[in-house]
């Protein structure tokens, strides 16, 4: 019996058409939805006099364009307000779910899915945004798709798509003291690079992997596309069935005993070949910190801004060299000498209960430093409503940070959060290209505990001496 992949597997058992070698075409369970891409899809099935094949199996929610202070205040930029306009009509023309501002599941779409139990094992997931790769943790097959697609799927429920190919990123042994799952991500971007997994379906695998939370495997998952990653995907496992149980739209009685069980079998068979492997010891890695304009462009904090005429590729050396300009940065400066007047906390990559919960434990008791603005947004309102619950929002708030609403907020800026030109913020988000966070804006991609000791010292920092330094564990 040939021996498969977990990629194979939900590959295989979701194709309903096409060729082996060419163009498949794709069942699809879940399609996510917001504001963004979405507006021409709609428009597109209008026109056509097409319905929604599976207004049941399509869920939506605003999150990239809404504000997150007085969300519900009427939206002041014109073309945010029509596109989160625009959304609310459409999914009432089609009948479609719309978890919208001022709905109590509203929030980033990559949060409320696993949230809500909607994403879920062996399940295929598409979503007119990149980051889709996160629901990859569940061991879904989840692909960010374009606006064409987006009205493909809506009016069919399937996917044309040719077959990525496979690939494993295994790692292994003991994070080192301070490491957390955004730095294992950023490791395997350092490692592989920014086209490294173009064209791969990638499934993480390993004692690290395996010894993760949901909420670290999300964030592993989150940032496969940034090493041009198809999607990221880890095999279900007992704790992905604990942080499935009871959610509002998991299965329940005998269809929950069916799905465990067809879930405990979904994963790659012994033996199974992938087209390329890559394996990461975990003694090698560290808290990253980005010093240029990709997610791949990091050092360890405690090491310098590199010399672009280190690098052997000519192609990096340009890249770097052209980094360094728009960072503002000189080659042998030490990280921890970068002072920042902006950190951000939030995003689909680390705006969940558990990173809010590791960056108030650093800030409490603390005060963040003069002239810095701090921006702690979780990712969706029942994220704010557990952490209100713990009291997380009034540690940020003693410390003098801002406690917003749920949204997208400062990753992207496609609403009032965003840099200024020239300053600089160091960001739980994930890509920091140029003017991502806003025009002339210079972003340092960090983890949640390294936000919140940049933020009390008004620099990047190494938090591991940051809390020893203050007489705390280190994470």
């Amino acid at each position: 019996m040939t021996r498969r992949t977990l990629f194979d597997k939900v590959w295989d058992a979701h194709r309903v058409g096409g060729e082996e070698e060419g163009p498949t075409l794709l069942y699809i369970d879940l399609h996510l939805v917001h504001e963004v891409t979405s507006p021409q899809a709609f428009e597109g099935l209008r026109l056509a006099g097409r319905t929604v094949r599976r207004p049941d199996q399509t869920i939506a929610t605003m999150d990239h364009n809404v504000p997150t202070v007085d969300q519900l205040a009427p939206i002041a930029d014109p073309v945010s307000a029509a596109q989160v306009e625009a959304l609310r009509r459409n999914c009432a023309d089609f009948g479609i779910p719309c978890y919208g501002i001022g709905h109590r599941w509203q929030g980033i779409v990559h949060v409320i899915g696993p949230e809500l139990g909607l994403t879920l094992p062996g399940t295929t997931i598409v979503c007119g945004d990149s980051h889709t790769a996160t629901h990859g943790a569940f061991g879904a097959l989840a692909f960010g798709i374009g606006t064409t697609d987006v009205e493909h799927v809506l009016a069919t429920q399937t996917l044309r798509a040719g077959r990525p190919n496979s690939m494993e990123v295994r790692i292994d042994g003991v994070l080192p003291a301070g490491v957390t799952a955004k730095d294992v991500a950023l490791g395997v971007l350092r490692t592989i690079g920014t086209a490294g997994a173009a064209g791969h379906v990638v499934e993480y695998t390993g004692s690290v992997v395996a010894r993760m939370s949901m909420e670290q495997r999300m964030t592993l998952c989150n940032l496969t596309i940034e090493g041009g990653g198809r999607a990221g995907m880890i095999a279900p496992d007992d704790l992905t069935i604990a942080y499935l149980a009871g959610r509002p739209f998991a299965p329940r009685g005998e269809a929950w005993d069916e799905a465990v069980a067809a879930w405990t079998q979904l994963r790659s068979d012994e033996g199974a070949a992938y087209d390329r492997t890559v394996v990461i010891d975990a003694a090698d890695l560290a808290p990253f910190v980005t010093w240029g304009t990709t997610p791949a462009q990091s050092v360890a904090v405690t090491d310098a801004v590199p010399d672009p005429e280190s690098f052997s590729d000519p192609a990096e050396r340009e890249s770097a060299a052209r980094a360094l300009v728009y960072m503002g940065l000189t080659p042998g400066t030490r990280m921890e000498d970068v002072t920042i007047d902006t950190v951000f906390i939030g995003s689909c990559t680390n705006s969940r209960i558990e990173d809010l919960r590791i960056a108030a434990e650093v800030m409490d008791g603390h005060r963040v430093a003069d002239g810095v603005r701090v921006l702690v947004v979780p990712g969706s309102q029942q994220v704010k409503l557990q952490a209100e619950n713990e009291g997380l929002d009034r540690i940020f708030l003693a410390s003098g940070a801002e406690w917003r609403d749920a949204g997208c907020s400062m990753c992207l800026g496609m609403n009032p959060d965003q840099l200024q030109p020239g300053q600089r913020c160091a960001s739980t988000s994930n890509r920091n290209f140029e003017g991502r966070q806003g025009r002339g804006g210079r972003t340092h991609l960090v983890s949640p505990p390294m936000a919140a000791a940049a933020a009390i010292e008004g620099r990047i920092t190494d938090v591991r001496r940051f809390r020893a330094r203050v007489g705390q564990a280190v994470p």
